[in-house]
Protein backbone atom coordinates (compact mmCIF):
# COMPACT_ATOMS: atom_id res chain seq x y z
CA UNK A 1 0.00 0.00 0.00
CA UNK A 2 3.11 2.17 0.67
CA UNK A 3 4.06 2.26 -3.32
CA UNK A 4 0.33 3.09 -4.24
CA UNK A 5 0.43 6.27 -2.30
CA UNK A 6 4.09 7.02 -3.32
CA UNK A 7 2.39 7.16 -7.05
CA UNK A 8 -0.39 8.51 -5.83
CA UNK A 9 1.72 11.53 -4.16
CA UNK A 10 4.22 11.67 -7.44
CA UNK A 11 1.09 11.70 -10.02
CA UNK A 12 0.25 14.68 -7.60
CA UNK A 13 3.39 16.04 -7.60
CA UNK A 14 3.90 15.70 -11.11
CA UNK A 15 0.04 17.43 -12.19
CA UNK A 16 1.36 20.76 -10.12
CA UNK A 17 4.13 20.82 -11.98
CA UNK A 18 2.65 20.32 -15.57
CA UNK A 19 -0.96 22.44 -14.42
CA UNK A 20 1.92 25.75 -12.95
CA UNK A 21 4.03 25.29 -16.10
CA UNK A 22 7.62 24.69 -13.75
CA UNK A 23 7.99 21.50 -16.69
CA UNK A 24 8.68 24.66 -18.92
CA UNK A 25 12.67 25.98 -18.26
CA UNK A 26 11.39 29.21 -20.05
CA UNK A 27 8.92 29.84 -16.93
CA UNK A 28 11.64 29.36 -14.43
CA UNK A 29 13.82 31.63 -16.58
CA UNK A 30 11.01 34.02 -16.69
CA UNK A 31 11.19 34.02 -12.58
CA UNK A 32 15.10 34.64 -12.70
CA UNK A 33 14.55 37.59 -15.16
CA UNK A 34 14.17 40.15 -12.85
CA UNK A 35 15.94 42.89 -14.61
CA UNK A 36 13.92 41.83 -18.03
CA UNK A 37 10.82 40.21 -19.17
CA UNK A 38 9.76 39.08 -15.39
CA UNK A 39 7.08 36.29 -15.05
CA UNK A 40 6.08 36.15 -11.42
CA UNK A 41 4.33 33.10 -11.81
CA UNK A 42 7.09 30.76 -9.94
CA UNK A 43 6.41 33.23 -6.65
CA UNK A 44 2.90 31.86 -6.84
CA UNK A 45 4.55 28.02 -6.86
CA UNK A 46 6.58 28.49 -4.28
CA UNK A 47 4.46 30.46 -2.09
CA UNK A 48 1.33 27.67 -2.86
CA UNK A 49 3.91 24.99 -1.71
CA UNK A 50 5.46 27.10 1.28
CA UNK A 51 1.82 27.18 2.88
CA UNK A 52 1.17 23.57 2.16
CA UNK A 53 4.30 22.66 3.33
CA UNK A 54 3.81 24.91 6.44
CA UNK A 55 0.22 23.27 6.96
CA UNK A 56 1.24 19.96 6.39
CA UNK A 57 3.95 19.33 8.53
CA UNK A 58 1.93 21.06 11.78
CA UNK A 59 -0.76 18.23 10.58
CA UNK A 60 1.62 15.50 10.08
CA UNK A 61 4.03 16.00 13.40
CA UNK A 62 1.05 15.60 15.84
CA UNK A 63 1.24 11.92 14.83
CA UNK A 64 4.12 9.48 16.59
CA UNK A 65 4.74 7.92 13.43
CA UNK A 66 3.68 7.68 9.60
CA UNK A 67 1.20 5.90 7.91
CA UNK A 68 3.64 3.69 6.44
CA UNK A 69 7.09 3.74 8.08
CA UNK A 70 8.63 2.92 11.67
CA UNK A 71 9.31 6.86 11.97
CA UNK A 72 9.47 10.37 10.45
CA UNK A 73 12.70 10.49 8.36
CA UNK A 74 13.90 14.30 9.57
CA UNK A 75 16.81 15.51 8.84
CA UNK A 76 19.03 16.08 12.28
CA UNK A 77 21.85 17.46 10.72
CA UNK A 78 22.56 21.40 11.06
CA UNK A 79 25.98 21.75 10.32
CA UNK A 80 26.68 24.20 7.45
CA UNK A 81 29.92 22.66 5.32
CA UNK A 82 31.55 23.41 2.94
CA UNK A 83 30.10 20.47 0.68
CA UNK A 84 26.20 21.80 1.73
CA UNK A 85 27.25 25.02 0.04
CA UNK A 86 28.75 24.04 -2.61
CA UNK A 87 26.13 21.95 -3.98
CA UNK A 88 23.67 24.19 -3.26
CA UNK A 89 25.49 26.47 -5.26
CA UNK A 90 25.62 23.71 -7.71
CA UNK A 91 21.76 23.55 -7.83
CA UNK A 92 21.30 27.12 -7.78
CA UNK A 93 23.68 28.33 -10.95
CA UNK A 94 22.81 25.08 -12.85
CA UNK A 95 19.02 26.07 -12.02
CA UNK A 96 19.07 29.56 -13.18
CA UNK A 97 21.25 28.80 -16.36
CA UNK A 98 18.83 25.55 -17.92
CA UNK A 99 15.69 26.26 -15.78
CA UNK A 100 15.54 22.61 -14.55
CA UNK A 101 15.81 20.83 -11.32
CA UNK A 102 15.37 17.27 -10.85
CA UNK A 103 12.00 16.71 -9.43
CA UNK A 104 10.59 19.11 -12.27
CA UNK A 105 13.06 17.64 -14.87
CA UNK A 106 11.74 13.92 -14.14
CA UNK A 107 7.87 15.31 -14.79
CA UNK A 108 9.57 17.19 -17.88
CA UNK A 109 10.94 14.34 -19.41
CA UNK A 110 7.18 12.69 -19.29
CA UNK A 111 6.01 15.50 -20.93
CA UNK A 112 8.54 16.01 -23.40
CA UNK A 113 7.80 12.37 -24.59
CA UNK A 114 3.68 13.66 -24.60
CA UNK A 115 4.58 17.08 -26.46
CA UNK A 116 3.96 19.05 -23.31
CA UNK A 117 7.43 20.34 -23.11
CA UNK A 118 10.58 21.20 -25.37
CA UNK A 119 12.51 18.53 -25.61
CA UNK A 120 15.51 19.54 -24.61
CA UNK A 121 14.56 18.54 -21.17
CA UNK A 122 15.86 14.68 -22.36
CA UNK A 123 19.21 16.22 -23.04
CA UNK A 124 19.51 17.84 -19.39
CA UNK A 125 17.43 14.81 -18.09
CA UNK A 126 20.63 12.82 -19.40
CA UNK A 127 23.14 15.29 -18.45
CA UNK A 128 21.58 15.06 -14.67
CA UNK A 129 22.09 11.22 -14.50
CA UNK A 130 25.64 11.49 -15.25
CA UNK A 131 26.05 14.13 -12.53
CA UNK A 132 24.47 11.88 -10.11
CA UNK A 133 26.60 8.91 -11.31
CA UNK A 134 29.90 11.10 -11.29
CA UNK A 135 28.71 12.33 -8.16
CA UNK A 136 28.34 8.72 -6.42
CA UNK A 137 32.06 7.51 -7.91
CA UNK A 138 33.30 10.40 -6.60
CA UNK A 139 32.19 9.64 -3.47
CA UNK A 140 33.09 6.19 -3.37
CA UNK A 141 36.76 7.04 -4.04
CA UNK A 142 36.79 9.41 -1.40
CA UNK A 143 35.66 7.05 1.22
CA UNK A 144 37.76 4.18 -0.26
CA UNK A 145 40.81 6.57 0.75
CA UNK A 146 39.75 6.87 3.86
Amino acid sequence: MRHVWALICGLLFSTGLIVSDMVNPASVLGFLDVAGDWDPGLGFVMGGAVLVTFVGYRYVLKRTSPFYAADFQIPVNQMVDVRLVAGAATFGVGWGLVGLCPGPAVTAVAAALLGQAPTQVLAFFIAMLLGFYTARLIKARQLAAV
